[in-house]
């Protein structure tokens, strides 16, 4: 047999093992956010509720904040706009995950075995899977960004409904073609470096602690490579990933959501400094938690239903464990 069909018969994996796994992740990326997605939406309603900069720009002058906590508010999303709007930018957000899970895995992996020198069956230091998890979460979600913006826009279309305002999209297409004739390319990368910095805070939180963890419990604990261990591993992941990540978030989605002028330029927030200033100023620090419980309570079982289901495809196509 020649090298060619050599190559040619072996499995699919081992012929890309990359692509593979970039297909694989995105699979079970797309399970995991269409099953948690209500509670996405919940977080960022939660997010713009009450928006200091907002009251201040008198865009929303003498209106009562319509919503409250996590359960009132997505019963009044349901009672109000439809139970089918719970999901109102799923598409977006299925598309953003194919991207930036497939991406920060892919990297994560590489640099974890090839850059920083991970072996079989040693314990690996916490400040290599600290950078490996932070870089692949930055890479993964600046490429990740433009359907991030198109998912956090079209989250709030049932609010502006609600408000009187007139509707911005019609849907995903729109939303894309919309954004790239009013701002230009650099309008879909609008939000971009504190949409990065969060996906870097979380990645430490969800990457680098599922690893750590898992790791750290095969190699000084009797638990076995499997179900038990991966959902250990991605409960204390997505606990340490909502802690570390949601004043990132609270921050991305203010600026994603604001108004734009013509050229694309915010007109409530500079940058994410700004930001984050003007929100803790006028709002408090705590302020910078909003949405943590519905956050934690969408990261918790959506790492639960991601590394088990990604864990298990993997296994299922003959590819190693993680």
């Amino acid at each position: 047999m020649s090298p060619a069909e050599e190559e040619r018969s072996l499995p699919l994996p081992e012929r890309w093992p990359r692509a593979s796994k970039f297909a694989l992740s995105a699979c079970a990326a797309a399970v995991a956010e269409l099953v948690t997605f209500p509670l996405d939406l919940t977080k960022t309603r939660l997010q713009i509720q009450g928006e200091a900069a907002v009251r201040r720009d008198g865009a929303v002058a003498g209106q009562a904040v319509p919503y409250r906590g996590m359960l009132r508010t997505a019963a009044g999303i349901a009672q109000e706009e439809g139970v089918r709007k719970l999901w109102q930018g799923a598409t977006p957000a299925v598309y953003r995950h194919i991207v930036y899970t497939g991406v920060r895995m892919v990297t994560y992996e590489h640099l974890r075995d090839s850059v920083l020198g991970r072996a079989e069956g040693e314990s690996f230091p916490l400040w290599k899977a600290v950078v490996g998890g932070m870089s692949a979460g930055a890479i993964g979600q600046f490429f990740a960004s433009p359907t991030d913006l198109v998912k956090v826009q079209m989250q709030m279309e049932g609010k502006r409904k609600l408000e009187g305002k007139p509707l911005r999209f019609r849907g995903v297409h729109h939303a894309f073609l919309k954004i790239l004739s009013e701002g230009g390319v650099r309008g879909l990368w609008a939000g971009w470096v504190p949409n990065v910095q969060r996906a870097a805070l979380v990645n430490m939180g969800d990457l680098t602690t599922y690893d750590s963890v898992k790791h750290f419990l095969l190699l000084n604990t009797t638990l076995v490579d499997n179900s038990v261990t991966h959902s250990v591993s991605s409960a204390c992941s997505g606990l340490v990933a909502a802690v570390l990540g949601t004043p990132a978030d609270v921050v991305k989605t203010r600026i994603m959501n604001q108004p734009r002028d013509k050229q694309g330029k915010g007109l409530l927030y500079k940058s994410s400094m700004d930001c984050l200033i003007q929100t803790v100023q006028g709002e408090g620090f705590m302020s910078l938690y909003k949405g943590f419980i519905p956050t934690w309570m969408r990261m918790a079982p959506w790492s639960l239903v991601f590394w088990l289901t990604y864990e298990q495809i993997r296994r299922m196509c003959g590819v190693s464990s993680f």
